[in-house]
């Protein structure tokens, strides 16, 4: 028999292995506080962190919850109410806290506006330890007016002992943070909003907002400083419901509008922006309106002129300059039409450009700054163009349709100047291969258009043409310039060659780019076939009579087959979207909030193979210690964002910034949670600032 001890040790060692399996598979939760509980509310304190770490800022929550049909109070209740209060007295290692507020509900009752919450409710708070590394015990006595029906004060007495040790993610709670504290207003960046102008008419408040999405169930609360009440909001709509005009009606004792300080918060469903603004006088608005469109068109311009100085752009100099020489000697009039025809190419270009936006704009679709580069037939397109160009230039043209083709885009064969359709179409490839760049001043004027109406997107696009015209009007505002040139000869064959070799090196580019979206096969196959193109025109000046046009015909057939090698030998997206660098850890928006939360320092790179810019960022700045050296020191979660494919969470993520080109750098952290934005030219000395800053 067995004995009594014996089974109970036995017992004993089952529940101590019961308990172990349950602690394994129990998500992880972090230091959180016991709940305490009244008939109308109960709450508990929770952090984001299992321990204090080496923190200077410690990320908590006052977690409360209502009982069905009762509710609590915003720090400005409205008509009504109280906010909660909380006083720390008999805390250990606590030098003081800041509590942030997510945004409100409005309750309306009898015609009595309120602002609060109801069901559920966390209150990021940050604590800083008086000696950061040893525990933290903290007692909070939080002072709440709860509201159904009738309103009972409460009081909770709350307790958190936070060990010392790692301050690792709280699993649970961290998320439970994160998710209220993202509901905290920012300044409208993250979540797409703007506040355009904030104006009295007569005895009401007038706002006017815009959203990058369109408005669902807006509201707006106003703060003013002299205790001004205002009634619920009016909600006019307009442009597809992007644009809201709030006009609020003044209640109680009638107040001087014009001057006076407020704080708006504008929510709309999950998304919520904040911002101080002082009353204006009626209309001002739109003279501020007219000023910031005008600041816009005015970066367009610098950013377009700056485009020729972009890596993406130099490739096609060669057209450029074999354009410039062709007209050595020639007449003043025949010098301003070439460059006028360039101009207008690029400004024909960029109308088709801004028109593509508006439509894909107006259809919901994603739309962006040198988006046409994530698709495979556009490269190819691309490649085939190049490699006829360069063929051109290597004199491989003698049958009349591929000259005058050629004519046409690269302007005549020989010695002859290029004709006015070659100046076009010259201009219209400098765009082309303009857009895979974001220069600085582009990137805000880009954003400004995409998130307003088709008038300033056409606006902006054709000052952005401008710019990048400018270098072609100057030329053609001097003619004499080109016209003491060298007069075109026998020299221009050697020049045409070289000219031709750098076109070839676009198109080994364009390849590279190819290969990380559809594998290095498809694109070797793309890359043979233009060598065959290349091979076949060379042939077909050695055949005789008819057999030439043989020869025309395969090279033809040998540039349309490369359409199909997309399709044919296309690896997954999974595959091609694992091409990470692998020090970089992948995108992940939501990741983003719970890093910070544990206090790590976060820095995103929305990057892309067809992307130059993003490439110098990264071999000149990114890939070089110092710089290097903090991203992947392990106190730095370096997270990379590859939008080399379409991918529609990136394109959300560039929105909720504003933002609808790359290169894109964001760094966060506990110093930044809402992110520092960098320039698109990346230097040392920005992006460690912005570290420094962030941490």
């Amino acid at each position: 028999m067995i004995s009594r001890s014996t089974l109970s040790s036995v017992a004993a060692g089952l529940l101590v292995l019961l308990a172990a399996l349950l602690s394994a598979c129990l998500p992880a939760l972090g230091a959180s506080g016991p709940w305490q509980q009244t008939e109308t509310v109960e709450g508990r304190l929770v952090a984001a962190v299992d321990g204090a770490g080496s923190l200077d800022s410690i990320p908590l929550g006052l977690h409360l919850k209502m009982k069905p049909g009762w509710k609590t109070y915003w720090r400005s209740p409205g008509d009504a109410g109280l906010p909660p209060q909380l006083a720390w007295d008999g805390s250990a290692n606590l030098a003081g806290t800041e509590m942030r507020w997510p945004a409100p509900h409005r309750f309306t009752l009898f015609g009595i506006e309120t602002f609060g919450y109801d069901g559920e409710v966390v209150f990021p708070i940050a604590a800083r330890p008086a000696a950061p590394g040893q525990a933290l015990d903290l007692r909070a006595s939080v002072d709440l007016l709860v509201c159904s029906d009738i309103c009972v004060p409460q009081r909770l007495d709350l307790t958190l002992a936070l060990p010392e040790g790692p301050a690792s993610s709280a699993g649970a709670d961290a998320n439970l943070i994160a998710r209220f504290a993202s509901r905290v207003p920012g300044d409208g960046a993250a979540s797409g909003l703007s506040i355009e102008s904030v104006q009295a008419a007569g005895k009401s408040l007038r706002v006017v907002a815009t959203a990058r999405d369109p408005f669902v169930d807006p509201d707006l609360f106003v703060e003013a400083g002299d205790g001004t009440a205002f009634g619920a909001p009016r909600i006019d709509f307009a442009d597809g419901d992007r644009r809201i005009a709030v006009t609020l009606p003044v209640t109680g004792e009638p107040s001087a509008l014009e001057g006076m300080p407020v704080t708006l918060t504008l929510v709309d469903g999950l998304r919520a922006m904040e911002r101080a603004a002082t009353v204006e006088a009626p209309g001002a608005g739109q003279t501020g309106d007219a000023a910031g469109l005008a600041a816009m068109l005015g970066f367009a311009l610098v950013g377009g002129l700056l485009l020729n100085l972009m890596p993406c752009v130099l490739p096609v100099l060669s057209l450029k300059l074999l354009s410039v020489v062709s007209h050595g000697g020639s007449a003043p009039r025949e010098i301003r039409a070439g460059f006028l025809a360039s101009a207008a190419g690029i400004l024909f270009s960029f109308l088709v450009l801004a028109g593509a936006a508006v439509a894909l704009k107006l259809t919901g679709s994603a739309v962006g700054w040198g988006i046409q580069f994530q698709q495979p037939l556009f490269l190819v397109f691309m490649v085939v163009l190049v490699t006829v160009f360069a063929a051109n230039l290597w004199g491989l043209f003698e049958i009349p349709l591929p000259r005058a083709i050629a004519d046409a885009a690269v302007g005549g064969h020989g010695g002859h100047a290029p004709s006015l359709r070659g100046h076009f179409a010259t201009g219209a490839l400098a765009t082309l291969l303009a857009t895979p760049c974001s220069a600085p001043f582009l990137g805000t004027a880009v954003g400004f258009a995409l998130a307003r109406g088709p008038l300033e997107i056409v606006a902006v696009f054709l000052a952005l043409g401008l710019g990048l015209a400018l270098p072609f009007l100057a030329v053609a505002a001097f003619p004499r310039l080109a016209a003491r040139l060298p007069r075109p000869g026998r020299w221009m064959v050697a020049l045409r060659r070289v000219l031709g070799g750098a076109l070839a090196l676009t198109g080994v580019w364009l390849l590279s780019v190819l290969a990380v979206q559809i594998g290095p096969a498809a694109a070797l196959a793309v890359g043979a076939l233009m060598v065959a193109v290349v091979l076949a025109l060379a042939v077909r000046r050695r055949l005789p009579g008819r057999i030439r046009f043989a020869g025309g015909v395969a090279a033809a057939l040998l540039a349309v087959a490369a359409f199909g090698m997309p399709m044919a030998l296309d690896r997954p997206a999974s595959q091609a979207a694992a091409a990470t660098d692998a020090e970089w850890v992948p995108f992940d928006r939501a990741a983003i909030a719970e890093q910070v939360a544990a206090g790590r320092t976060v820095f995103v790179d929305v990057t892309a193979t067809w992307c130059i810019t993003c490439q110098a960022n990264k071999r000149l700045v990114l890939s070089r210690d110092p710089v290097a050296g903090r991203l992947f020191g392990g106190a730095v979660v370096p997270m990379q964002a590859d939008w080399t494919r379409p991918d529609d969470r990136i394109a959300a993520y560039l929105a909720e910034h504003g933002r609808y080109g790359i290169p894109f750098n964001m760094v966060y952290g506990p110093g930044a949670p809402e992110g520092i934005a960098l320039p698109e030219l990346l230097t040392e000395a920005a992006v460690l600032a912005a570290l420094d800053r962030a941490g």
